[in-house]
Protein backbone atom coordinates (compact mmCIF):
# COMPACT_ATOMS: atom_id res chain seq x y z
CA UNK A 1 0.00 0.00 0.00
CA UNK A 2 1.08 3.63 -0.58
CA UNK A 3 1.75 5.68 2.01
CA UNK A 4 -0.57 8.57 0.57
CA UNK A 5 -3.10 5.61 1.05
CA UNK A 6 -2.59 5.66 4.64
CA UNK A 7 -4.58 7.14 6.96
CA UNK A 8 -3.75 10.57 7.05
CA UNK A 9 -2.11 10.91 11.06
CA UNK A 10 -0.25 8.11 9.93
CA UNK A 11 1.45 9.76 7.20
CA UNK A 12 5.22 11.18 8.16
CA UNK A 13 4.34 14.63 6.31
CA UNK A 14 1.09 14.75 8.07
CA UNK A 15 2.01 13.70 11.40
CA UNK A 16 5.33 15.82 11.55
CA UNK A 17 3.27 19.24 10.96
CA UNK A 18 0.81 18.14 13.55
CA UNK A 19 3.09 16.70 15.87
CA UNK A 20 6.57 18.09 15.25
CA UNK A 21 9.40 16.41 13.82
CA UNK A 22 10.34 15.11 17.53
CA UNK A 23 7.47 12.97 16.89
CA UNK A 24 9.10 10.79 14.22
CA UNK A 25 11.20 7.95 14.43
CA UNK A 26 14.18 7.67 12.40
CA UNK A 27 12.60 5.81 9.61
CA UNK A 28 9.91 8.00 9.40
CA UNK A 29 11.68 11.17 8.94
CA UNK A 30 14.20 9.34 6.43
CA UNK A 31 10.83 8.30 4.13
CA UNK A 32 9.90 12.58 4.22
CA UNK A 33 13.84 12.65 2.69
CA UNK A 34 13.42 10.05 0.27
CA UNK A 35 10.09 11.14 -0.69
CA UNK A 36 9.76 8.37 -2.79
CA UNK A 37 10.32 4.60 -2.44
CA UNK A 38 10.97 2.09 -5.34
CA UNK A 39 9.07 -0.87 -7.33
CA UNK A 40 7.33 -2.55 -4.44
CA UNK A 41 8.23 -0.81 -1.51
CA UNK A 42 6.63 2.81 -0.34
CA UNK A 43 9.33 5.12 0.79
CA UNK A 44 9.08 4.06 4.52
CA UNK A 45 9.54 0.65 3.85
CA UNK A 46 13.04 1.62 1.73
CA UNK A 47 14.09 3.53 5.38
CA UNK A 48 13.83 0.76 7.20
CA UNK A 49 15.44 -1.66 5.01
CA UNK A 50 17.98 1.12 5.00
CA UNK A 51 18.46 1.51 8.83
CA UNK A 52 18.91 -2.16 8.91
CA UNK A 53 21.09 -2.58 6.20
CA UNK A 54 23.64 0.19 7.90
CA UNK A 55 22.64 -1.42 11.41
CA UNK A 56 21.63 2.31 13.11
CA UNK A 57 20.92 5.75 12.15
CA UNK A 58 24.82 6.79 13.03
CA UNK A 59 26.12 4.24 10.30
CA UNK A 60 23.76 5.09 7.40
CA UNK A 61 24.71 9.08 8.15
CA UNK A 62 28.45 8.59 7.51
CA UNK A 63 28.14 5.77 4.79
CA UNK A 64 30.91 6.91 2.21
CA UNK A 65 29.00 7.53 -1.53
CA UNK A 66 29.84 3.32 -2.28
CA UNK A 67 28.31 2.10 0.45
CA UNK A 68 25.41 4.69 0.90
CA UNK A 69 24.50 3.66 -3.13
CA UNK A 70 24.78 0.25 -2.83
CA UNK A 71 20.89 -0.26 -1.92
CA UNK A 72 18.67 0.26 -5.33
CA UNK A 73 17.03 3.11 -5.49
CA UNK A 74 19.51 5.23 -3.87
CA UNK A 75 22.24 6.75 -6.35
CA UNK A 76 24.63 9.68 -6.34
CA UNK A 77 21.86 12.43 -6.33
CA UNK A 78 20.01 11.49 -2.91
CA UNK A 79 23.74 10.64 -1.28
CA UNK A 80 24.78 14.36 -2.46
CA UNK A 81 21.50 15.55 -0.75
CA UNK A 82 22.02 13.91 2.07
CA UNK A 83 25.84 15.31 2.77
CA UNK A 84 24.09 18.65 1.86
CA UNK A 85 21.63 18.49 4.46
CA UNK A 86 24.25 16.91 7.17
CA UNK A 87 26.28 20.07 6.62
CA UNK A 88 23.41 22.63 7.12
CA UNK A 89 22.90 21.13 10.55
CA UNK A 90 26.66 21.74 11.66
CA UNK A 91 26.19 25.11 10.22
CA UNK A 92 23.40 25.04 11.92
CA UNK A 93 25.47 24.49 15.39
CA UNK A 94 28.15 26.51 14.45
CA UNK A 95 25.92 29.81 13.57
CA UNK A 96 24.04 28.93 16.63
CA UNK A 97 27.05 29.06 19.07
CA UNK A 98 28.97 32.05 17.47
CA UNK A 99 25.14 33.84 18.10
CA UNK A 100 25.69 33.27 21.75
CA UNK A 101 27.26 36.45 23.87
CA UNK A 102 29.84 34.30 25.50
CA UNK A 103 31.13 31.11 26.25
CA UNK A 104 30.37 30.35 30.19
CA UNK A 105 30.91 26.72 30.74
CA UNK A 106 32.63 23.90 28.81
CA UNK A 107 28.51 22.29 28.05
CA UNK A 108 28.06 25.15 25.67
CA UNK A 109 30.44 23.65 23.20
CA UNK A 110 29.66 20.39 23.47
CA UNK A 111 26.87 19.66 20.96
CA UNK A 112 28.48 21.50 18.54
CA UNK A 113 32.13 20.07 18.57
CA UNK A 114 30.14 16.46 18.91
CA UNK A 115 28.42 17.15 15.41
CA UNK A 116 31.40 18.74 13.94
CA UNK A 117 34.06 15.89 14.66
CA UNK A 118 32.75 12.95 16.02
CA UNK A 119 32.05 11.38 12.65
CA UNK A 120 35.40 12.21 11.00
CA UNK A 121 37.63 9.08 9.64
CA UNK A 122 40.84 11.00 10.08
CA UNK A 123 42.32 13.09 13.25
CA UNK A 124 41.56 17.14 13.08
CA UNK A 125 42.57 19.48 15.18
CA UNK A 126 40.82 22.68 15.49
CA UNK A 127 40.53 26.34 17.76
CA UNK A 128 37.64 28.28 19.05
CA UNK A 129 38.66 32.03 18.77
CA UNK A 130 37.05 34.44 21.80
CA UNK A 131 37.67 38.01 22.33
CA UNK A 132 38.35 39.17 25.93
CA UNK A 133 34.62 38.58 26.78
CA UNK A 134 34.44 35.10 25.67
CA UNK A 135 32.59 35.75 22.75
CA UNK A 136 33.26 33.48 19.60
CA UNK A 137 35.38 35.25 16.97
CA UNK A 138 35.50 32.15 14.81
CA UNK A 139 35.98 28.10 14.42
CA UNK A 140 38.88 26.91 12.19
CA UNK A 141 40.33 23.35 11.73
CA UNK A 142 44.24 23.67 12.01
CA UNK A 143 45.78 20.49 10.95
CA UNK A 144 44.25 17.05 9.50
CA UNK A 145 45.83 14.08 10.04
CA UNK A 146 45.53 10.36 9.29
CA UNK A 147 43.55 7.51 11.74
CA UNK A 148 46.24 7.53 14.04
CA UNK A 149 46.91 11.29 14.46
CA UNK A 150 47.25 15.05 13.40
CA UNK A 151 51.01 16.30 13.90
CA UNK A 152 49.98 20.27 15.54
CA UNK A 153 52.51 23.26 15.47
CA UNK A 154 52.41 25.20 18.32
CA UNK A 155 54.38 28.46 16.13
CA UNK A 156 51.26 27.94 13.83
CA UNK A 157 48.42 28.27 16.53
CA UNK A 158 50.14 30.91 17.96
CA UNK A 159 50.02 32.84 14.05
CA UNK A 160 46.48 32.14 13.67
CA UNK A 161 45.57 33.36 17.23
CA UNK A 162 46.81 36.14 17.13
CA UNK A 163 46.06 36.75 12.98
CA UNK A 164 42.18 36.58 14.73
CA UNK A 165 42.72 38.53 17.61
CA UNK A 166 41.83 36.83 19.99
CA UNK A 167 42.38 36.47 23.38
CA UNK A 168 41.49 33.29 24.27
CA UNK A 169 41.14 29.95 22.99
CA UNK A 170 39.54 26.58 22.92
CA UNK A 171 41.07 23.64 21.26
CA UNK A 172 38.93 20.45 20.30
CA UNK A 173 40.83 17.31 18.16
CA UNK A 174 38.50 13.86 17.64
CA UNK A 175 40.11 10.20 18.64
CA UNK A 176 38.63 8.31 15.05
CA UNK A 177 38.96 4.79 17.22
CA UNK A 178 35.77 6.18 19.35
CA UNK A 179 37.85 6.26 22.64
CA UNK A 180 37.99 9.88 23.72
CA UNK A 181 40.16 9.48 26.70
CA UNK A 182 42.75 12.18 26.44
CA UNK A 183 46.32 10.42 25.82
CA UNK A 184 50.06 11.25 26.92
CA UNK A 185 50.44 13.07 24.29
CA UNK A 186 47.77 14.84 24.15
CA UNK A 187 48.83 16.32 27.53
CA UNK A 188 51.75 16.94 26.05
CA UNK A 189 50.56 19.33 23.38
CA UNK A 190 48.42 21.22 25.47
CA UNK A 191 50.92 22.01 27.60
CA UNK A 192 53.28 22.64 24.92
CA UNK A 193 50.26 24.89 23.10
CA UNK A 194 49.58 26.46 26.69
CA UNK A 195 53.11 27.94 27.29
CA UNK A 196 53.52 29.23 23.73
CA UNK A 197 50.09 31.03 23.49
CA UNK A 198 50.87 32.50 27.14
CA UNK A 199 53.91 34.60 25.76
CA UNK A 200 51.70 36.83 23.64
CA UNK A 201 49.25 36.86 26.43
CA UNK A 202 46.82 34.72 25.17
CA UNK A 203 44.60 31.86 27.36
CA UNK A 204 43.49 28.16 26.64
CA UNK A 205 40.45 28.28 28.47
CA UNK A 206 39.96 24.17 27.66
CA UNK A 207 40.77 21.14 25.23
CA UNK A 208 37.63 19.16 24.10
CA UNK A 209 38.53 15.62 23.16
CA UNK A 210 35.77 13.95 21.08
CA UNK A 211 34.78 10.44 20.58
CA UNK A 212 31.75 7.85 21.23
CA UNK A 213 30.45 9.29 23.98
CA UNK A 214 30.59 12.62 25.53
CA UNK A 215 33.62 14.82 25.09
CA UNK A 216 36.05 14.78 27.05
CA UNK A 217 37.17 18.21 29.10
CA UNK A 218 40.69 19.44 30.23
CA UNK A 219 39.43 21.89 32.22
CA UNK A 220 36.73 19.90 33.84
CA UNK A 221 39.55 16.88 34.22
CA UNK A 222 41.92 19.55 35.91
CA UNK A 223 44.41 19.25 33.27
CA UNK A 224 44.98 22.94 32.10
Amino acid sequence: MSIRDWPEGERPREKLLARGAGALSNAELLAIFLRTGVKGKSALDLAHDMLACHGGLRALLTADEEGFTAMPGLGRAKYVQLQAVLELARRHLQAGLEERTAITSPAMTREFLRARLRDLPHEVFCCLYLDTRHRVLGFEELFRGTIDGASVHAREVVKRALAKNAAALIFAHNHPSGVAEPSDADRRLTRRLVDALSLVDVRVLDHFVVGDGVPVSFAERGLL
